[in-house]
C-alpha cells in the first residue's frame, strides 16, 4: 500500500463526501467537485473521512491509491478555503502594486501592465518571466501595457 494512501482524507465541516458510479463527489460551501475513480482502487467514506485502498499489490494500484488520495485532499481543501497562490517578486527591478482589483506590475523592462483583476494575471507572471523581449503573452491574456 502507498504510504501517503494509508492516512485517511478527514472531511471539514460543511463539505459532503459521496462515491458513486465510479466517481467521487465533493460538494461544500464554494462549490461540487468531481473526479473519476481508478478500478485498482477502493474508495470508502466512513468516520468522517475518505479512505483510499489499491485492491491489488500491483505498482500501478499502489501509485493510484496515492494519487487519488491526493486529489481527493485537495478536492476538500478547494470546496472549503478556495484555490490561493501567493507570488512574491524577488530581484533588483521588479514592481508589483495592487490597488483595488487591479494589479500594477513593472518587470524586467520599464513598460508597466496593468490588469483589471487578479484572474487574468495569474499566468502573466510566469509568461512575461519566459519571454522577456515580447508583450504578446501580456496582450493575449488582457492586461494593457
Amino acid at each position: 500500500m502507498s504510504r501517503v494512501a494509508r492516512i485517511p482524507v478527514p472531511i471539514a465541516k460543511g463539505v459532503d463526501a459521496s462515491v458513486s458510479a465510479g466517481e467521487i463527489t465533493v460538494k461544500g460551501p464554494l462549490g461540487t467537485l468531481k473526479q473519476r475513480l481508478s478500478a485498482n482502487v477502493k474508495v470508502t467514506v466512513a468516520d468522517g473521512a475518505v479512505s483510499c485502498v489499491a485492491l491489488d499489490e500491483t505498482r500501478e494500484a499502489n501509485a493510484m491509491s496515492g494519487t487519488l488520495r491526493s486529489l481527493v485532499a485537495g478536492m476538500v481543501l478547494g470546496v472549503t478555503k478556495g484555490f490561493e497562490k501567493r507570488l512574491s517578486l524577488v530581484g533588483v527591478g521588479y514592481r508589483a502594486q495592487a490597488a483595488g482589483d487591479r494589479l500594477k506590475s513593472r518587470l524586467v523592462s520599464s513598460t508597466a501592465f496593468i490588469c483589471a483583476s487578479a484572474a487574468p494575471h495569474q499566468g502573466i507572471v510566469g509568461a512575461w518571466l519566459r519571454r522577456p523581449r515580447s508583450c504578446t503573452g501580456a496582450a493575449r491574456a488582457g492586461c494593457v501595457p
